[in-house]
């Protein structure tokens, strides 16, 4: 079955290391080599070897693939890494580098969204580590435990977390936006003991209660024994509801703990945290990922892509709840002895210029981020950054969540990286845990818009509907065609459904399928064309949503862009394309771009249909135009940056349903529909 996604955008610009980055870079050409000389499990083994263990692995690696029965069955597939081995992910984050003499160097620079700001360093997360897990024991807390932890971006959320593992117990991190039936389900479905909270968030400038939700979700729970509160926004949210026997504050049972704790070992295979895919579509999965072969992958990408090096200022924007967090703002940079900043509010609080002002207070060196946030960054500062603004401290750059358009990634690269730093543009999902596709920034000669190819002793391929590999300038599924240490276990209570989800539609090949579209260049490079579901069949041809926006984007009036199929009785689907325009987009109206009503917003999309069909027409092909335009002041997406294209889908039908708890504005899909309906 011949399954293959049209690829039909071109790129040709490219940007190759500088030979003064390659000359100090972490990485070089020969670790492609090393890879290929040793064998994936092998070249692990050797990166494992960058850890502190216990206790060594007596066998590196066990794979038992999806295999067919006689009667036609699957059977549930198992891999194992590093079995034997025994470590602590906790110590190896934090007690490592103070015994090395690092305890001083700064761990954690906080900015609270108010603009409260502390500065933790090794020593002092140690101990407040140890604190934590103490105080976890105290509750009655042990190793295999399910722990949920509902907080924002604070120090607090890192401590817990790592207390947890501390102590062999198994986090669930939850966005501290969700709803309170959003928290329930994980909640109920991990049988969590123990839930953190807030009293409290700060949100867009305001102080927003949030323990009552944290209530209503563990109400009627008999598992949940204790909810540990953490005193955040205080006598600004006084009707804090309580519930004597089962509440305790943060700094009643934590901060009055021994700041001493007595780590013991847990088994490479011992789980870590369940982490729940996003729920677009259907119930969310609770993904498992075990330590030692986790931290494994995390600690060395992260070392390696992001050439992290002593004196480094790390920023990592992800909400701690999401994936990206957990690996390259909590294990990676913690497991390398890096100094992090890590930061509470949105990024226009209380204005848009608030992460220029943290680039330059803290002196980052390195700024992973979405391509949503640089598309809405390109919307706010068309003219590039203020000039008042000294980013000169940025050596590095990073992409997370989704394929960023090519000319968004100029904007990046020219705009926060000074034309000089190199960007890189990684693909991975919860699934994988840690990156798989990115290029190594002194090595790979870079490509606006791809991920390039797969990190060393790793290997994702492009395959058409039957599992053949593609050829170059083709398109089709993309799947991991050999294993890895960071890859999710199973599915918390459910390993059939993750046998169905990932491992059974290329069962014979015994490849994972990642859920994307990708094509080969002429070069073999990656690239990204959006999910399998999002794909679009136009007349036969089967169209990708990324090249479609990244024209779009290209066009100088359009800051941001979303495509999707909708029926259409000729063509069987036809797209839709939403867009926000950039600030700087001349009007036939007086009235500025932001104070637009809803006839404003139609009137600015009648101007610009033909105008932008014919833009893509010239940039793809005219198989790709639009068929229906529609500008929009912003587009449903979740907090980790990634566009719910279905909600659009539901949105033109006029039936909106499914799970929207992971919206970071609840307010947008409704001015969206307002603007759709006649």
């Amino acid at each position: 079955m011949d399954e293959r996604i049209s690829s039909l955008q071109s790129e040709n610009r490219t940007y190759p290391p500088t030979p003064a980055f390659a000359a100090a870079a972490n990485v070089d050409e020969s670790a492609f080599d090393r890879a290929r000389e040793l064998g994936h499990v092998a070249f692990w083994e050797e990166q494992a070897r960058r850890l502190a263990w216990d206790r060594q692995w007596h066998t590196a690696h066990e794979w038992s693939p999806a295999t067919e029965a006689a009667d036609g069955t699957l059977s549930v597939p198992a891999a194992g890494w590093f079995l034997g081995g025994r470590l602590n992910v906790a110590v190896n984050c934090v007690d490592r580098h103070v015994d090395a003499g690092d305890g001083e160097r700064v761990a954690l620079h906080f900015e609270g969204e108010p603009g409260d700001r502390r500065s933790i360093t090794y020593a002092e997360l140690q101990r407040q580590v140890s604190r934590a897990a103490n105080a976890l024991e105290s509750l009655g807390i042990v190793a295999g435990d399910r722990v949920v932890v509902y907080l924002p971006v604070i120090p607090e959320t890192i401590i817990i977390t790592l207390a947890i593992a501390r102590i062999g117990a198994v986090h669930s991190l939850v966005f501290g936006g969700f709803s309170a039936e959003a928290l329930r389900f994980r909640v109920e479905d991990t049988g969590a003991k123990l839930l953190v909270t807030t009293d409290g968030q700060f949100r867009r400038g305001s102080a927003v209660p949030v323990k009552g939700i944290a209530d209503d979700a563990v109400d009627g729970n008999p598992a949940v024994e204790t909810v540990l509160v953490v005193k955040r926004t205080g006598d600004l949210t006084p009707e804090i509801p309580w519930t004597d026997g089962r509440d305790v504050w943060w700094h009643e049972v934590v901060d009055t703990a021994s700041p001493e704790h007595a780590a013991q070992a847990f088994d490479a295979e011992h789980p870590l945290f369940i982490i729940y895919t996003s729920g677009t579509t259907g119930k969310p999965k609770g993904l498992v990922h075990t330590s030692g072969g986790y931290l494994t992958q995390t600690s060395w990408t992260h070392w390696a892509m992001f050439d992290s090096k002593p004196g480094d200022v790390y920023w990592c924007t992800a909400d701690l709840a999401w994936v990206t967090a957990h690996t390259y703002e909590i294990y990676g940079p913690l497991s390398n002895g890096v100094t992090q900043v890590i930061y509470e509010g949105t990024p226009n609080t209380p204005t848009p210029t608030r992460h220029f002002e943290i680039i330059e207070r803290y002196g980052v060196t390195t700024y992973y981020t979405a391509p949503t946030l640089i598309r809405t960054l390109m919307s706010w500062f068309p003219d590039g950054v203020p000039a008042r603004f000294d980013l000169r401290s940025i050596r590095l750059l990073g992409t997370v969540g989704e394929a960023i358009n090519p000319e968004a990634w100029v904007w990046f690269h020219e705009n926060i990286g000074g034309g000089t730093a190199p960007i890189v543009d990684t693909w991975w999902q919860s699934e994988t845990g840690a990156a798989i596709v990115a290029p190594l920034p002194g090595v790979t000669t870079l490509k606006p818009g791809s991920a390039t190819r797969s990190l060393p002793g790793l290997s994702a391929k492009v395959v058409d509907g039957d599992g053949v590999e593609v050829p170059r300038g083709g398109g089709g599924f993309l799947v991991i065609d050999q294993t890895w240490p960071a890859m999710a276990r199973t599915v918390w209570g459910n390993p059939e459904r993750y046998r169905d989800a990932y491992w059974s539609r290329f069962a014979s090949h015994g490849y994972f399928l990642a859920g994307d579209g990708a094509a080969y260049d002429d070069d073999g490079y990656i690239w990204l064309l959006g999910r399998i579901d999002d794909v679009i069949n136009v007349s036969g041809h089967r169209l990708s949503t990324i090249e479609i926006e990244s024209a779009l984007v290209s066009h100088p009036g359009i800051a941001e862009a979303a495509v999707v199929g909708v029926p259409d009785a000729t063509t069987g689907q036809a797209i839709a394309a939403f867009v926000i325009p950039s600030r700087n987009r001349p009007t036939e109206r007086s009235t500025a771009i932001e104070d637009l009503d809803i006839d404003g917003w139609r009137g600015l999309g009648a101007e610009l249909t033909d105008e932008l069909r014919a833009h893509v027409a010239v940039a793809i092909g005219p198989i790709a135009k639009p068929r229906t335009v529609v500008v929009v002041p912003d587009l449903p997406k979740t907090r980790s940056g990634k566009i719910m294209r279905r909600l659009l889908v539901e949105a033109v039908s006029g039936d909106v349903a499914g799970d929207v708890t992971s919206l970071q504005d609840d307010s947008v899909l409704p001015r969206i529909s307002a603007i759709l309906r006649d």
